[in-house]
Formats: C-alpha cells, structure tokens, sequence
C-alpha cells in the first residue's frame, strides 16, 4: 500500500497545500519507518504500523495545524496506533507464525553481534512503553529534552525523569551484576569493587 502511495505521489506537484501535505508526509515515510522499526523490534509488524498511520494521518489531515510540525504529529500517530495493538494484543494473546520470524530484527544482526542484539532487544522490550518511547525519541530520533516535551505535551522535568529512569532501567536489565569495568584485562564489577 505504501508503495502504490509512493508511486501515486511521485508525479504530483506541489501547487497546493493538500499536493504540499503530501510531499510532505512523503519525505517523513523513512525515518517514520526507522522510528517503528525500532519501537516494535519487527520490520513487518512496522511496515503495517506505517500504513496504518499513514492512511489516518490522510484521513484527519485537516487536523494538523502547523506543517512544521508534521513528524512529531505522525509519530505521535504511529505511537497511539502501536499503544492500541498492544491492548489488543493483551486481550488476545499473541500467536506467532515462523514466517513473521524471517523479518525479526534479530535475523538482520551479524551472527557475530547477535547475542547483544538480543539481550538489548529483550531489555528494550521489558521497559514501559512510555519508557521506550522517551529512549527512542531522544536516543534515536535525537530529540532535545524541550522538543519531546512539547511533542509529548508533558513537563520537561517528566521527559528528563523518564529518561533517567528508563536509562538506568535499560542499564540494569543489561547488567544485572551492576556496572563493569576493565582493570589490568581483566572484567572487574562495581559491586565486587566495594
């Protein structure tokens, strides 16, 4: 679907606003697609993600109010549709079909990196999701603090809370023995230091 929307876009000028919403949405589709590929883990599950927010965002575009803000509205969109697939979800259980596995992001990691990609994976997966979103928007997408926060329509002081929260969570479940460090070749804890 999305890339029928792509080809159907590719010959339309820009003359007026609604051809100018489409470029627009157009030009935000790869790193809205980097954004749910990190935030579900699976490039199927955020290809379908994608589409769905794409198809809502043509639906309601009239309640966008400033263009300059197109991405952080899109990936707000992105974000309630993923909330709402993971209560369904919830309520339905999740089967899993070996094909859906052949798109897994950990199919795409080296075989060497594998294990680290998995155990982050795990770890990203067990945080809240308003934690992993605080850690993707400011991590991935590169976001200020005052940017999330607007986007969000939360405090600064929630993002930055979150954010240390989220961190030393993530750091936590990666390290459960407590942060490492290198002496003398050798892999010395903190809690074994003390």
């Amino acid at each position: 679907m999305i890339h029928r929307f792509v080809r159907k876009l590719s010959g339309a000028s820009t003359g007026n606003g609604r051809d100018r919403f489409s470029a627009d949405l157009l030009g935000a589709l790869p790193r809205l697609r980097r954004y749910a590929i990190a935030l579900v883990g699976d490039r199927t599950l955020a290809d379908d993600l994608i589409q769905d927010c794409v198809e809502r965002a043509l639906k309601n575009r009239g309640a966008l109010k400033d263009s300059h803000r197109l991405f952080g509205w899109l990936r707000t969109i992105l974000h309630n549709l993923y909330m709402d697939a993971l209560r369904e979800r919830r309520s339905q259980g999740m089967p899993v079909d070996l094909d859906d596995m052949a798109d897994s992001l950990m199919a795409s990691v080296a075989p060497n990196d594998r294990t680290l990609a998995m155990d982050f994976t795990r770890a990203m997966d067990q945080l809240t999701p308003d934690h992993r979103q605080i850690l993707l928007l400011v991590g991935l997408e590169g976001l200020s603090y005052r940017d999330v926060a607007v986007e969000l329509d939360i405090p600064i002081g929630t993002v930055m809370s979150r954010l240390a929260r989220a961190r030393d969570q993530l750091r936590m479940k990666l390290e459960p023995d407590g942060p490492s460090m290198l002496r003398d070749g050798t892999i010395v804890t903190l809690a074994e230091e003390k």
